[in-house]
């Protein structure tokens, strides 16, 4: 059986010789705030600045901008040609008072010989507690998410296969400044009947999986990272665990450009539905 799988990426906003950056976290393959397969427990879009606000003030919508932030953008391309997939996808996302992400993502696959699959998501993230409360730099950014997806042209997959699903997440970030670079940690646990992460379709089961990601801040504007999701097993569907490796190149404030290596299964198995390996590249842009 074929698998499908997704890619890769990361990149977070910083602060480098003074001048700002895009920010931390891109829209993830499903439109959420993340890297390319994972959340992250940061928010999608940015504050809206005073300068905003008072140019708005006059229209009447100075104090909705008190609360709604700037929306941000993602764009992905994944050629996975172990077995001829040809995956894009767009997402868009944004915050509102600082606390509520709210996220869109569409994605197209097609697959040589096969039918192509076009796949909605739908997403809210909820920032519980912040990163560094009361001034505790231990504390992790701790969120809490969920998804809801459709997808067309499912997989029967023994009668039982489903167009829709929903994950729900549990995910912890941390961006360590005390070594001799930034480093930013984030790991989680994700409820899914995702087939695939859902192109494929969904199980009328869900499983608890884990997912972690680490990165590390280069000079010249550059971050260079490592993400994991682990792949659910149903009774009828085992999914592959995906890795990739990504360097991402912060070009200003509001644009990113993602390069990246992905794994996603052994392809030639049949204990599991793997895509084998592809390369992926992305382009972010937040106002």
């Amino acid at each position: 059986m074929k698998k499908f799988t997704v890619t890769a990426l990361v990149v977070f906003g910083l602060l480098i010789s003074g001048i700002a950056y895009a920010g931390a976290p891109f829209n993830n393959l499903e439109g959420v705030g993340g890297v390319a397969y994972n959340p992250l427990a940061y928010l999608g879009g940015s504050k809206s600045s005073d300068q905003d606000r008072a140019g708005l003030e006059k229209t009447g919508f100075g104090t909705i901008t008190k609360y709604i932030g700037k929306p941000q953008f993602g764009t992905w391309y994944v050629n996975l040609s172990d077995v001829g997939v040809n995956w894009y996808t767009i997402g868009v996302s944004d915050t509102i008072a600082d606390r509520l992400e709210v996220s869109y993502g569409f994605e197209n696959i097609n697959q040589k010989d096969a039918k192509s699959h076009n796949k909605n998501n739908i997403g809210a993230k909820f920032l519980v507690v912040p990163e560094n409360l009361n001034d505790l730099q231990f504390i992790p950014a701790i969120s809490v998410g969920a998804i809801y997806k459709n997808t067309d042209n499912v997989l029967n997959v023994g009668g039982k296969t489903l167009n829709n699903g929903w994950d729900g997440y549990l995910v912890a970030s941390k961006t360590i400044t005390q070594l001799p670079v930034p480093v930013i940690i984030s790991g989680g646990v994700l409820l899914t009947n995702s087939y695939a992460t859902g192109v494929f379709g969904y199980d009328k089961q869900s499983k608890a999986t884990g997912f972690a990601n680490i990165d590390v801040v280069l000079p010249g504007n550059l971050v260079a990272g490592y993400e994991y999701k682990q792949g659910p097993d149903f009774n009828n569907f085992k999914n592959a665990d995906y890795w990739d490796i990504h360097v991402a190149w912060l070009a200003n404030k509001n644009l990113s450009l993602v390069a990246a290596y992905t794994y996603a299964g052994d392809y030639k198995s049949a204990k599991e539905v793997g895509l084998g390996n592809g390369f992926v590249i992305s382009a972010h842009y937040a106002f």
